[in-house]
């Protein structure tokens, strides 16, 4: 990107940089912009694929709570709490996406 201005001052480097990044989010927010749905597209993939894996776990309701389960499954256990958006294999905390326990669960809960 900066090659060809490598022979150029400084200050038209740094601005070519900051236009060359304007020109990329305008795109990015156009494309955005004209979508149907709040996600972008690398988030509508990683939910479609833990949609997809929670499919093929068992939920257990814990204690008759609403937001409580145990998912089972890939030789694994974990605890979803879905009013506290988190789970004990710890992705649905860190990614914030649910992961394929949490979606087993919301499936469960709010049927598909």
């Amino acid at each position: 990107m900066l090659r060809d201005k490598r022979e150029y001052p400084m200050e038209a480097i740094f601005n070519s940089i900051a236009h060359t990044f304007g020109e990329i989010f305008r795109k990015r927010y156009a494309e955005v912009d004209n979508s149907k749905t709040t996600f972008i597209p690398v988030a509508k993939t990683i939910l479609r694929e833990n949609m997809i894996e929670g499919d093929k776990l068992y939920v257990n309701n814990i204690n008759g709570s609403t937001n409580e389960f145990i998912v089972l499954g890939y030789g694994r256990s974990a605890k979803v709490n879905l009013s506290r958006r988190s789970c004990s294999c710890r992705k649905y905390d860190l990614v914030k996406l649910p992961c394929a326990y949490a979606m087993a669960a919301l499936c469960w809960k709010h049927g598909d």
